[in-house]
């Protein structure tokens, strides 16, 4: 019976989250049952990112079939532990410039999977929020500096984009695990913004809600990298649908399985990117807005 290794950066044995269960139904979509004709070692993050390379080392010595990196930091700690073990990416980040396949045509390597574009959209994340919000002139990105080198190269596109949009920036570092939430949105208040753009990894994710909160208790106009975080308050988002994503990874598993080698499997772009806007929040915060921006949202939550 193959065995699969899958290393998650969010949720815990109990709570797996809603990427594990989208992995999950993209293995169930492939006739894959879990304890009958597959076996998936799943190892959460539940502390500190140092323990990453920890994890991925015991399921290297598992000799799991392949492994999958559903983050940035898991997906550099398995590169660096085999060079045999098919790996099935997750990525924020263009893994060609973070030299972890040759190219998305050919990966090189024993590399491949999907890539979420998440930093490839920072500008066009920050202009629909300026669409949906005109009045907005000084833009606050909320981000973690714990984590190299994704958040701060994040923090300075979104700098760029500020700028080329005529808007100042100021940027909210915080440093997890214990993130100060409260400090940055006091230090959001003191510089004036009347905007949030939130960069999203582990830690920032873990106190999502509180930032929403925050924003919201603020008035607040906040953008996300992610539809959940509008689901649960946020303003907007604009991003590839993630569920999509893990589902497709479940595919290279299947593919790798049945024989494909990783070095040539093109890595997969998204081709659809969703815009999702919160009319409750947009309500609380009392910001209207205009029907042309509506128009064109894929979901709006009402």
């Amino acid at each position: 019976m193959p065995r699969i290794g899958y290393v998650s950066g969010s949720g815990d044995r109990k709570t797996p989250g809603p990427l594990v269960e989208a992995f999950r139904q993209g293995l169930h979509d492939r006739g894959y049952v879990e304890g009958k004709n597959i076996l998936v070692e799943y190892r959460y993050v539940e502390g500190g990112l140092d323990r990453v390379p920890a994890l991925v080392a015991e399921l290297v010595q598992l000799k799991v079939d392949v492994l999958v990196a559903a983050f940035t930091i898991a997906l550099r700690a398995a590169k660096q532990a085999t060079k045999t073990i098919p790996i099935v990416m997750v990525s924020a980040t263009d893994p060609v410039a973070a030299g972890f396949v040759d190219s998305l045509a050919r990966p090189g390597g024993n590399i491949t999977g999907v890539v979420r574009l998440t930093r490839e959209l920072s500008g066009k994340r920050l202009e629909l929020l300026k669409e949906a919000v005109p009045r907005i002139s000084r833009v606050a990105v909320l981000w973690d500096g714990n984590e190299a080198p994704g958040p701060a190269i994040a923090s300075k596109e979104y700098e760029a984009s500020a700028r080329s949009l005529k808007l100042e920036f100021q940027s909210l570092e915080v440093r997890g695990p214990n993130a100060d939430v409260d400090g940055a949105f006091q230090a959001a208040a003191k510089g004036r913004a009347n905007a949030l753009m939130v960069v999203r990894n582990r830690v920032v994710d873990r106190h999502s809600q509180r930032i929403i909160d925050l924003a919201i208790k603020n008035r607040l106009p906040s953008a996300w990298e992610g539809g959940e975080f509008v689901e649960a308050g946020g303003l907007l988002s604009y991003s590839a649908n993630d569920a999509d994503q893990f589902r497709r990874a479940a595919t290279y598993v299947d593919k790798i399985l049945k024989g494909a080698k990783p070095a040539e499997l093109p890595v997969e772009q998204p081709t659809k990117f969703e815009l999702v806007i919160n009319l409750k929040t947009a309500k609380k915060i009392e910001v209207t807005i205009p029907q042309s921006v509506l128009y064109r949202a894929d979901r709006v939550i009402r």
